[in-house]
């Protein structure tokens, strides 16, 4: 219900109070973008980049099904270059309009992501080239994972939001306990368990923006 010039007043109270919280309503979902569109891309992404991984390198030197080398990495990446953009347009229709502090908050949000990747695949780099092949894979994996688990608690503090922030901490638990379970399990783990986990999220998400309408 909107109200042009010409629109006469409410004719009362009760009309005036209905009158605000729709639009209330309509303002939280025009600056509000839909939680499928921030978890489910990179729920996929999870589920099929890290299930190829398992696929290809699985535990004690498996091979489950012969899937080329470059496959896994490149899918992977792929699909989470996918899933940023598909986020970064969701929330620019979103939050364009903002400014003040949320808009500060998430520009610094967005460079803590920035420079932690990039230090962090720095410092591996260097590292990597001096391991075997499944760990050096499996330490590549457990530090970006456990990245995006403490950005993700980070967020949940920021804007106080439950669910960011219990599904950083699911991340965190799952990559631990993946990380001590070794090269191969890491990878399902992370494919069954974290993409599955962000895909629910998603719709918990989803089902508590269309109750709040």
């Amino acid at each position: 219900m909107n109200l042009d010039d010409d629109d006469p007043p409410p004719a009362d109270a009760a009309a005036a109070l209905h009158l605000i919280r729709e639009q209330r309503v309509a303002t939280a979902r025009r600056l509000e973008p839909d939680a499928r569109m921030l978890y489910w891309p990179w729920g996929v992404a999870w589920l099929v980049g890290f299930g190829l991984f398992f696929l290809r390198f699985a535990p004690d030197g498996r091979v489950l099904v012969r899937l080329p080398d470059w496959l896994p990495v490149t899918a992977l990446f792929g699909l989470l270059v996918a899933a940023a953009a598909v986020q970064a347009v969701a929330s620019a229709r979103a939050y364009g309009q903002l400014s003040g502090d949320s808009a500060r908050r998430g520009r610094w949000y967005g460079c803590a992501w920035a420079l932690g990747s990039v230090s962090v695949f720095a410092v591996l780099g260097r590292v990597v080239d001096h391991l075997p092949h499944d760990q050096a894979a499996l330490l590549w994996s457990a530090t970006a994972v456990g990245l995006t688990g403490a950005l993700h608690m980070a967020g949940g503090a920021i804007w106080l939001d439950r669910d960011l922030f219990r599904l950083g901490v699911w991340i965190s638990v799952i990559n631990v306990a993946g990380t001590f379970a070794g090269p191969g399990w890491h990878a399902l783990v992370l494919a069954v368990a974290g993409g599955g986990g962000i895909l629910v999220v998603g719709a918990i998400s989803s089902l508590r923006q269309r109750r709040r309408s």
